[in-house]
């Protein structure tokens, strides 16, 4: 294979499972698409910005080896597909536990384990102020999970002991996706703006830059999901 597309590779090999097993009986993802795709978007949007932001300050930068060479502003295109890409198969996996596991009940608890961990981040953040992925990483989610979890009009929205559990199984493909790309590497850090800890390649930092995604995902997918069916 030609190695300009191996990024590209990468993502196809992401989305194909969770794509064909979209039209299982059970979960019939297909037919959510309708509210799934205004929940990918909105978020995209957001982390295309941020990342367009990021790699013009020299935080990360991708390896021209394994890119295609279309870009988006500063941005190779396969990065910009990653946050339609890994979104849908994210939702598909928290959908599937939900359809699987139906009594899988959210309880006050769980909101109050997301709380203290946005307070965690928040206050975190602060030790890293100098380190700008860091920082931004662990503050954006801290706020995230702390709105999410405090504010009427959209913790309604986040069944927090599934959104959990999702996000621990998430974890598996997600930080193997991850890996590859910080292998190879097709993304390079900055080492003075990242924290140094890693899990074998990746900075520790893209957890919280991957919950924060998931997060939002599933706050709107269930939003309009919700929305269209109130009558």
């Amino acid at each position: 294979m030609n190695s300009h597309y191996i990024y590209f590779a990468i993502l196809t090999a992401s989305i194909a499972g969770p794509l064909l097993l979209s039209f299982d009986k059970k979960v019939a993802f297909y037919k959510k698409w309708k509210y799934l795709l205004p929940a990918i978007f909105v978020p995209a949007l957001f982390y295309i910005i941020w990342d367009i932001i990021f790699t013009h300050l020299q935080i990360w930068h991708f390896n021209d080896h394994y890119i295609a060479g279309l870009k988006m502003v500063n941005l190779p295109v396969e990065e910009v597909l990653f946050f339609f890409v890994v979104p849908y198969c994210c939702i598909f996996i928290y959908e599937c536990l939900r359809c699987y596991f139906p009594k899988l009940n959210s309880s006050t608890h769980w909101n109050i384990y997301l709380k203290i961990l946005a307070l965690f981040l928040l206050l975190t953040s602060m030790f890293f102020y100098d380190k700008r992925y860091t920082f931004f990483s662990l503050l954006f989610c801290g706020i995230g999970l702390l709105l999410a979890t405090s504010l009427s009009s959209w913790k309604k929205y986040l069944p927090a002991k599934t959104f959990c559990l999702s996000f621990l199984i998430i974890l598996i493909p997600f930080l193997t996706v991850n890996g590859l790309l910080t292998y190879l590497p097709v993304v390079e850090y900055n080492p003075r703006d990242i924290s140094g800890i890693k899990i074998y390649t990746i900075p520790f930092e893209d957890v919280f830059y991957g919950m924060l995604l998931l997060l939002l995902n599933i706050l709107l997918f269930e939003k309009f999901r919700n929305k269209k069916q109130t009558p």
